[in-house]
């Protein structure tokens, strides 16, 4: 078993000590099941705190937070529009076609973010009844890039797509160190801006299991109960989830996790960079570094640290950071790198 922390994904983190303890409290005694405890209930009044008046529903994990919130904001016949690096495009088994019904209309994107251009690029098809009609824009925060939207570009991609009678869904698996970038609250990223529903991640920011949906458009989740239970994830147990995020969103948790795995990359970026074989592919804005390596030394290196291959074609690699990266995993890192990359130029 390996010691050390890799920067394949902040899926691979451990689970912040505050956390555990906050699932051990709650596991004393009994408490009513399906999210009726009173964890839950203290849960729903985080959110408000720090999203405004919402409806907050948990899920297992980001994929079905992601289809579930979609699937309440679609009818079969319509039509989500997203990057082409969009995770519900490219990671999750086409989830949102199958239960949602929906076609995802795709558009190319160099860091990960979609314009008010591309989205009218896609308007010719309002009204006319042999195509899916569009419905939502869907918009990931930070993108998959690790880009961040600004509130200004938020604002502006929620005024259009309203202006058309259309919806806008934030991926917000990663929110917190889009937050953390900027310098802004969650709710002025995301409601305060014209997002009508989020998906909240929990996982990548030092949480066990759970993710939520958080609708601002009210209208949209009069029904989200039954969705969720036939999307199958309403579970008996909720208040576990429910304490994790309690204790993520007390005392800033959710914030020092996120600065924490963000200042990690740029320290990692800042190493990388004294390597004249290494090129830096975008900006580093939260906790994800890209970068081409040399083809050969990425097996090498692998044997100790993992990551993903991001492009095959041109070697291009991610490295993510978390909230329990260590100096000294960055330290190591660039060691084992700088020692991988000698013995591929003598040979």
């Amino acid at each position: 078993m390996s010691l050390f922390r890799s920067f394949a994904s902040d899926n691979n983190s451990g689970v912040h000590p505050d956390i555990l303890k906050a699932i051990e409290k709650a596991n004393k005694g009994h408490a009513l099941a399906y999210g009726d405890d009173e964890y839950t209930k203290e849960a729903d009044k985080k959110f408000q705190e720090h999203f405004g008046d919402v409806d907050a529903y948990f899920m297992f994990n980001g994929t079905a937070a992601n289809v579930l919130g979609l699937k309440a904001m679609t009818s079969s016949y319509n039509s989500i529009i997203c990057a082409e690096t969009a995770h519900i495009n490219t990671s999750e088994c086409n989830a949102v076609e199958i239960f949602t019904g929906c076609k995802l209309l795709i558009v190319p994107s160099k860091d990960g973010k979609i314009t008010v251009d591309q989205i009218e690029g896609q308007m010719y098809l309002l009204g006319e009844q042999h195509h899916a009609q569009p419905k939502v824009a869907s918009i990931t925060q930070p993108t998959e890039y690790g880009m961040v939207y600004t509130k200004e570009e938020i604002k502006k991609l929620a005024e259009f797509v309203h202006s058309h009678n259309m919806l806008l869904h934030m991926d917000g698996a990663r929110l917190a160190n889009a937050a953390a970038a900027l310098g802004t609250k969650l709710k002025d990223i995301t409601g305060d801006v014209g997002v009508d529903v989020l998906s909240f991640g929990g996982t990548k920011n030092g949480i066990m299991s759970g993710e939520a949906i958080i609708f601002f458009n009210k209208k949209l989740s009069s029904n989200f109960k039954y969705i969720r239970k036939q999307g199958m994830q309403l579970t008996s147990k909720m208040r576990y989830i429910s304490a994790q995020f309690i204790e993520l969103l007390s005392n800033d948790l959710w914030l020092k996790n996120a600065q924490h795995a963000n200042k990690m990359a740029k320290w990692l970026e800042s190493e990388i960079r004294k390597i004249p074989e290494i090129k830096i592919t975008q900006k580093v804005e939260t906790n994800a570094n890209f970068a081409i390596f040399p083809k050969e030394v990425i097996p090498i290196i692998r044997k100790k640290y993992y990551f993903y291959t991001w492009n095959e074609a041109i070697s291009e690699v991610r490295l993510m950071t978390s909230f329990d990266t260590e100096e000294k995993d960055i330290l190591d890192f660039i060691k084992v790198l700088k020692e991988s990359i000698k013995p591929s130029l003598v040979s």
